[in-house]
């Protein structure tokens, strides 16, 4: 099915050591497109034995191959090389991604290649600005510290922004100038391996970048548990972060999770009611909901509560869901049955729950995996739909009158990813910006992001943080070196 220029865009193959090339067992897995829920394409299945050929390989390219005498600014131009190859083909590569994940062309095009460009530019410039400091001991010695990169990396990236997710790794671990194996999800594989293929083309050395698509239980655990791997980096729902940790284990490696949430947006009756329609529109229905950080519980102060909802179920009623090809498309399709029926279950459970559906709630079209842009008023914060991660286009509203129960309520929850308030109030803003316990807090704005500002969560949503100079954290190790300079 795959067409425009296949050959050129895509391998079928795992990429190990330079080479594309099938697995070992000879096995193959079907990638859908969940807009039409036909095959794509079939990609080589990886599993445990190539796990093990890839971590060698990232191995032999950290220890011995050129790229541990490849100089730090040599490994920023490659990074910018990178970036003017996937700028020079960002059109196909939205288009991939698009055709994987059912996310509208239009959010390929405008917001994930964009943020793609951005990190990659961003972290090149830092990969010859990564110091060591002199340290004013006592005696007479000389201290100093050298920041060296961690070694062979595992990177596991989610569905939901598949090339996006991937950058936000990659970059900067090779800005670090570590080795890499990347497992993408088995639902989205492809523009993870077209990236392979540009990074062969900008001249990043054989071995430095190892991908091996394959399933979570088969490749995804084996790299968990790799006794040569030094490092996993996890983006994901939770309860695999918690199996990831517990394989990490057999040798201490070290971990950085970005999990899940159910991030509170909270609108105060002193705000731009109108901007603040559009922030929880953006933030709930952004890319299906299917987004970590969605803003899936809205408290709304019961002053504007009535006017509020009017406006965002007229405004969701009416967003444009269908072919994600489609420019004019506002909302896609999910990116799986898995994930449509997951949904939907969610849907009705609110609905026994006591919830109210006032607009949404049901599949959209007869085929794909559309589901409308769902609103649930009447929503209390103990509920199901309140307290679990929906992954999807369905928020949940809650009015309140009492800001400190709302704060209460908004921290009641195992997740702590993100956040966002609402007002006109700045002395009210920073108060509940110190009070929300969640890694980012927007205000006045949704879903805003910067390579060079850190992203992570607090409790359940993980721990690390991507993107910025917080990211170098987790790519690099502190070695203290002491000269004696004594008699």
């Amino acid at each position: 099915m795959v067409k425009r220029k296949e050959t050129n865009i895509i391998s079928r193959q795992l990429l190990i050591d330079g080479k594309w090339v099938d697995s070992i067992s000879g096995k193959f897995f079907r990638t859908i497109n969940p807009a039409t829920e036909e095959e794509i394409t079939t990609i080589a299945e990886g599993d445990k034995e190539d796990i093990d050929l890839a971590v060698a390989a990232a191995r032999k390219a950290f220890e011995k191959g050129p790229w541990r005498k490849t100089d730090a600014r040599d490994r920023g131009l490659i990074l910018l090389k990178i970036m003017e190859l996937v700028e020079k083909n960002k059109d196909e590569l939205a288009w991939l991604e698009t055709l994987d994940n059912g996310k509208p062309i239009s959010e390929t095009k405008n917001a994930d290649l964009p943020l793609v460009i951005d990190c990659l530019l961003y972290y090149a410039g830092w990969a010859d600005k990564i110091h060591g400091e002199t340290i004013p001991v006592r005696g007479e010695f000389l201290n100093y510290t050298i920041r060296e990169p961690v070694g062979v990396v595992g990177q596991i990236i989610p569905w939901n922004f598949p090339l996006l997710m991937a950058v936000w790794k990659i970059a900067p671990a090779i800005a670090c100038g570590n080795t890499i194996v990347l497992k993408p999800a088995e639902q989205t594989p492809l523009s993870a391996l077209m990236l392979g293929r540009l990074c062969q083309e900008a001249g990043l050395p054989d071995g430095v970048l190892n991908i091996v698509p394959g399933y979570g239980p088969t490749a995804g655990a084996a790299l968990a548990a790799h006794m040569d791997v030094d490092k996993i980096a996890f983006t994901g729902e939770h309860t695999t972060g918690r199996l990831i940790m517990k394989a990490a284990a057999g040798n201490l490696k070290r971990i950085s999770l970005e999990l899940g949430g159910k991030s509170p947006n909270i609108v105060f009756a002193d705000s731009d009611i109108d901007s603040a329609v559009n922030g929880a529109l953006r933030g709930i229905f952004f890319n299906q909901g299917e987004v970590c950080c969605a803003g899936s519980r809205l408290f709304l102060e019961k002053k504007i509560h009535d006017e509020f909802l009017g406006k965002l179920s007229d405004r969701a009623s009416r967003l444009s869901v269908g072919n994600p090809e489609d420019p004019n498309t506002q909302m896609g399709a999910q990116v799986s049955k898995e994930q449509f029926d997951k949904i939907l279950h969610y849907i009705e459970s609110g609905k026994q729950e006591g919830a109210k559906v006032i607009t949404g709630g049901e599949r959209c079209g007869n085929k794909g995996y559309f589901i409308k842009p769902t609103v649930f008023e009447g929503v209390n914060n103990s509920m199901k739909i309140a307290q679990e991660e929906i992954f999807g286009p369905v928020v949940s509203t809650i009015a309140f009158d009492d800001m400190d129960e709302m704060v209460q309520q908004s921290n009641d929850s195992p997740y702590g990813l993100a956040a966002a308030v609402w007002t006109r109030d700045i002395k009210k803003a920073h108060k509940i910006a110190r009070e929300l316990k969640a890694g980012t807090i927007w205000m006045n704005t949704y879903n805003t992001f910067d390579a060079a500002s850190p992203f992570g969560g607090y409790k359940q949503s993980g721990f690390g943080r991507e993107l910025g100079v917080h990211a170098l954290e987790l790519y690099t190790q502190i070695k203290s070196v002491w000269i004696n300079l004594g008699t």
